[in-house]
Order: C-alpha cells, then structure tokens, then sequence
C-alpha cells in the first residue's frame, strides 16, 4: 500500500485506491464500509470500501478474512496481500482523514461532529465507487451511531442500491471484514511513517496504542505538548484529553476586549427610527476577533 501522497501532505485529507478490475464494472457487485481509528487520540481516522461481483464473494470467502480488531498485525498484513493478489476481481478505495481535519472540523464555528463526518466519508467513498463505474448493487456497512437511522439516510441517497447498515458488521460480512482490513492496515501505516512537520526535538515515537484512556498515551501527550503552540498536528486536539492537558500545562492566553464594548440589552423597535446620531456597533465577527477599523495605512 503506497501512502506517498499522505506523507507529502498529512495535514488535510487524501483519497487512496486500487484499480478497478474489469469484472467489476461488468457485474453486479457487493461493497462493505468500515473505518479503523476513529477514537484514538493519535492519528489519522481512515475508512475504507472493499467490493467484487457477488458471483465471486466465496472466492473472497475462502480467505478467511475477519474483524481486524480480532487479528494480529502480521495476520493483517498477509491477508491484505493476499487480496491485492486477487487484484483481477477485488478492489478497494481509502479516506484518510488528518487529526488536523478532525479537530477543526469539530472545533469550527460551525460544529462538525465526529458521526456526520463519518457518513459523509462514508458516503463519499460509495459514490466514488459508483463514479468509476462500479456495478454497486449491495452495501453493507458498520453503522456508527443508530444502524436504522444512517441506513434510511443511505438508502435514501442510493436508491437503486441495497443498503444494509448493522451494528458489529465487520464481523457479520466477510466484504465488511476486508474494509477493516483495509483501513487498519493503512492507518498502522501512516502512524507508523507520520512525518512531523514540527522540529520536534528528542521525538519519542513510542505512542502507546493511542487511545485516550492508555496511560503512555497520556504520558507522550504531556511530553510533547508546547506551552504556547499546543500539540503537533499528530493530535486531536478536539479530543477531551488533549484539552485537559493543554488546560493544566499551556499558559492561560486572554484576550483583550473589543473597546466599542458588547451592546447592552435589547434595542426598542423605535429607537430605530429615531432622529440623531447613533453609535453603530461593528458586526459580531470583527468584536469577536478584536478587529477594528484602521484610520492609518
């Protein structure tokens, strides 16, 4: 699996694939949707899809693929390469989205949360499969947040195909088992390889498994945290432990008030049309930010 590209480029998003066989654009096929690192602390978030014609879904079968959570990362590994061998009827696409996307996605004026980018990402991989000419005609997707819910929102947005969304799905469908696969291999990857665009000095690479509750997590987070620029783009800065860390070990920042001041109280109807000279207030957007007009170039 070559992430070139995310290493050039890990502060966004990027889109990986293999190509599409033949067969696939000729045939009725069956995908899955799984994602691999959607709680960690640490790292990019990638959710995957994995298809092939449904006259071929023993072949597949016969692999043994499961839940990757349930594998070593050797098993992993082996069983990705052996689906890229059987590249003439399996393909597969990748997300990767950055703990920088993530974080101001969530953190924006307006609210991004973790499940809607997750079915957008999701959705978006779907329809990239359909825009190269995948004969889609089953999805079988592991839900995130209520499975009957996000199932009516993507049977509704792929009407001509048959949506199943279902809790635990990477260990019901083997199609769904694969994109695990897919994910989790790419995402061990990149945090394997993540390239720092911070001069970090003396980088402890030892992270931990990344979630927030692991206690060498935690302490890789408070070693590498910078008292006025916060963390490397490595972290979700938006996750509730990284927030408490900043909060005991980053200086307090304050700032300073806009001088026209907040409008007190609501304004009467008729004060609008009253006669005389009024202090306009500047929008909320230049208060917030402590913008003011300037009167010298």
């Amino acid at each position: 699996m070559d992430l070139s590209e995310l290493e050039r480029d890990n502060t966004g998003r990027c889109r990986l694939n293999s190509p599409v066989p033949s067969v696939c654009r000729k045939e009725p096929c069956v995908l899955g949707v799984d994602e691999a690192g959607r709680g960690p602390v640490l790292g990019p978030m990638v959710y995957a899809i994995f298809y092939c014609p449904l006259s071929r879904l023993a072949d597949l079968e016969a692999l043994k693929v499961a839940d990757s959570k349930t594998l070593s990362e050797s098993e992993r590994d082996r069983l990705f390469g052996k689906m890229e061998e059987d590249g003439d009827f399996v393909g597969w696409a990748l997300d990767v989205l950055s703990p920088n996307l993530i974080s101001t996605s969530m953190l924006g004026r307006v609210k991004y949360n973790l499940n809607s980018l997750s079915h957008d990402t999701a959705t978006g991989l779907v329809q990239y499969a359909l825009d190269q000419g995948v004969k889609v005609a089953q999805v079988f997707v592991d839900t995130v947040g209520p499975p009957e819910t996000y199932q009516e929102r993507l049977q509704q947005h792929f009407p001509g195909v048959e949506v199943t969304v279902k809790a635990k799905a990477d260990a019901l469908y083997p199609v769904v088992s694969a994109a695990s696969i897919c994910a989790k291999v790419a995402r061990d990857k990149a945090v394997k390889n993540w390239k720092f665009v911070e001069k970090l000095q003396d980088l402890d690479t030892d992270y931990g498994s990344g979630y927030p509750n692991d206690p060498k997590t935690k302490a890789w987070l408070r070693e590498h945290v910078d008292p006025v620029f916060g963390f490397p783009q490595f972290v979700r800065f938006s996750w509730r432990t990284a927030q408490s860390i900043l909060e005991k070990e980053a200086e307090d920042v304050t700032w300073e008030d806009s001088q026209t001041g907040h409008q007190e109280g609501l304004r009467r109807i008729k004060s609008y049309f009253s006669e005389g000279p009024r202090a306009r207030l500047p929008h909320r957007y230049f208060q917030e930010r402590g913008l003011e007009s300037a009167t010298i170039l």
